[in-house]
């Protein structure tokens, strides 16, 4: 059984969807492995390390799908690339399935794909699978250190014969994995945080690490309904939705530094700050959006691109954080992806009673398999939002 890896983009992503230390682990699993040249150049691991660790260097991302029946990658692979692929071939990444515009090419190909964002993340058997985590945890980290490059004064509390320096004041949107990571980042350089969220539930967590939860006021009735829930399915009235936008817009008002997590897989981002409240920012505070690349969640953001406010407000359209961080995301990407390729294994007797090799066990009532899978059996099985 060969494993394949791709080459991403290099202009966009620095990721590899495997390293050299992931393929000692699958060559001792029983796999075979084949890296596309160059494939983690941009991550710092260069072909010759993938041959120590005994993987086979391929010339082209043809000659990868000629000698793989699993292929991985970081993103959706090119247009070009899934043209080569042939019937019983896996097909295993970051995949974007609700903007994908290639599942029916797919599923054509009798290709079984698997969007790793799609993990039931609730399951503890799949937590170290979970892409989402791993890579936005170092989004978060990143995002604080790009604020702090960005903002024209430091972060911590200074004194100094010249007078105080006072810490900067930070604003976290949204309180998932990023958010907190953010959050404990910027705690350790030594800001002033504040952090807000749709989800009530998320105080405990922003005051565990030593942040001010923006509180906003709300009915008993909403309270119980919230409480009953733990905050993660209840729905906010309209009203607690218009009061949590006055306080946060007053936060920000008063913010150096705001960085923005949210996002909705399948959707466009949610708009959190608007052009009205940039317009009473101070001169010189930063924003880092970190769903630029889906929408912004922050009004005239620009994926990639850092824009400049008349009133003097650095806008960063923060839209692929994980790949400034190449090296690291890729470990842990790579650990993930090995984690679930061994749920797709099942041993195979040989000819020979005494030896085994590997097989590939596709089970779509697996409560992960079925989960990820968005082609197989020449169908798309991913429903429509």
């Amino acid at each position: 059984m060969k494993i394949g890896v791709i080459s991403a983009d290099s202009a966009s992503e620095k990721r590899v969807a495997l390293t050299p230390d992931a393929v000692k682990k699958l060559r001792k699993l029983g796999f075979e492995v084949v890296i596309q040249s160059g494939a983690g150049q941009a991550a710092y691991y260069a072909d010759e390390l993938y041959q120590a660790a005994g993987a086979d260097i391929a010339n082209s991302s043809t000659e990868v799908i000629n000698q793989a029946q699993i292929i991985t990658t970081v993103n959706d692979l090119p247009a070009a690339v899934t043209e080569h692929l042939t019937a019983g071939q896996v097909v295993i990444g970051m995949l974007d399935p609700y903007r994908n515009s290639q599942l029916d090419t797919y599923a054509a190909k009798g290709a079984t794909v698997f969007a790793m964002e799609l993990l039931p993340r609730t399951l503890s058997r799949a937590q170290n699978m979970d892409v989402l985590s791993s890579q936005a945890n170092l989004a978060g980290y990143k995002a604080v250190l790009l604020a702090a490059n960005e903002y024209s004064r430091p972060f911590p509390m200074f004194m100094t014969s010249a007078g105080t320096v006072k810490p900067a004041k930070v604003v976290i949107l949204g309180v998932g994995v990023a958010g907190l990571q953010a959050i404990a980042t910027a705690k350790r350089l030594g800001a002033v945080v504040e952090a807000s969220d749709l989800r009530p539930a998320a105080k405990e967590q922003v005051e565990s690490l030593g942040g001010k939860w923006l509180d906003v006021p709300m009915s008993e009735d909403e309270a119980q309904k919230a409480k009953a829930t733990g905050g993660y399915a209840w729905t906010p009235s309209e009203q607690y939705i218009k009061d949590q936008a006055a306080v946060v817009d007053k936060a920000l008002s008063n913010a150096d530094i705001v960085i923005t997590t949210a996002q909705i897989p399948g959707r466009n981002a949610p708009r959190l700050v608007h052009g009205a409240t940039l317009a009473k920012m101070k001169a010189g505070s930063v924003l880092i959006d970190m769903a630029a690349g889906t929408g912004g969640n922050v009004e005239g953001s620009v994926p990639d691109e850092t824009i400049t406010t008349a009133n003097g407000v650095r806008i960063v359209g923060a839209a692929n954080i994980p790949s400034q961080l190449a090296a690291q995301s890729s470990d842990l990407y790579a650990n993930n992806l090995v984690n679930f390729i061994t749920t797709l294994m099942a041993p195979a007797a040989k000819d020979d009673a005494s030896e085994k090799t590997l097989a590939l066990n596709l089970d779509m009532n697996d409560e992960i398999q079925g989960a990820l899978a968005v082609t197989h059996d020449n169908q798309v099985r991913l429903a429509k939002r």
